[in-house]
């Protein structure tokens, strides 16, 4: 299956094309606003990898956590484009692509990826990695800054797009990741968000006269 697949949950937004499983091309794009040019990286890749866009089969999106905006954005775009052709669409744990890349980059042991989640707290999510495998041993969860600090204080590892040792989610392990399931299936695209949603339901109009 020929995927294309995007990851913007964090300051550097990429873009990747893949076919069963092999990534053909790749490109990334940093951006600190809310601004990315996807439409760009998309023909980018597309001309690298000399493909058309009739012969997208599907699309693989990193679903974070992240960036709500930047996620929300390669949603969009997907979702957009299954409007106008008929392809499957694939989420993608951000989280699951960042161990996919340290087990590339032989980052083995216990390694634990942090991302920022606003008000002070962080996404923790923690993993086994090794040549052989890799395995979420602590599932995702929210945490406090002290933990982050605590974990570090210890000698564990550390990995995320804010850490002192950077490391970012991209698009070549959505691709690979989405290879590795045995079919792509349309499904919901929502962004992975722990908090509960709070709606504040607004002041009722009085009409005066």
């Amino acid at each position: 299956m020929t995927m294309l697949a995007l990851e913007f949950s964090s300051d550097w937004r990429s873009v990747a094309l893949a076919r069963d499983g092999v990534v053909l091309a790749a490109a990334q794009q940093q951006t600190e606003s809310r601004a990315t040019d996807a439409l760009g990286l998309i023909e980018k890749v597309l001309a690298e990898s000399k493909i058309s866009r009739a012969e997208i089969q599907g699309i693989a999106v990193g679903l974070g956590p992240g960036s709500y905006t930047g996620i929300r954005a390669a949603i969009a775009v997907a979702q957009g484009w299954g409007l106008a052709r008929e392809i499957k669409t694939l989420g993608v744990s951000s989280v699951a692509a960042m161990a996919a890349r340290a087990q590339t980059e032989q980052i083995f042991g216990r390694v634990n990826f942090v991302v920022d989640a606003q008000r002070g707290e962080f996404y923790l999510s923690g993993w086994k990695i090794s040549a052989g495998g890799r395995a979420e041993v602590l599932p995702l969860r929210i945490v406090a800054a002290d933990e982050i600090v605590a974990r570090k204080a210890a000698g564990e590892i550390c990995l995320g797009p804010q850490q002192e040792r950077q490391f970012f989610p991209r698009a070549a392990e959505i691709a690979r990741l989405a290879g590795e399931t045995n079919a792509v299936t349309t499904v919901p695209l929502e962004p992975i968000y722990l908090r509960a949603v709070q709606f504040v339901k607004a002041p009722g109009l009085r009409l005066q006269g």
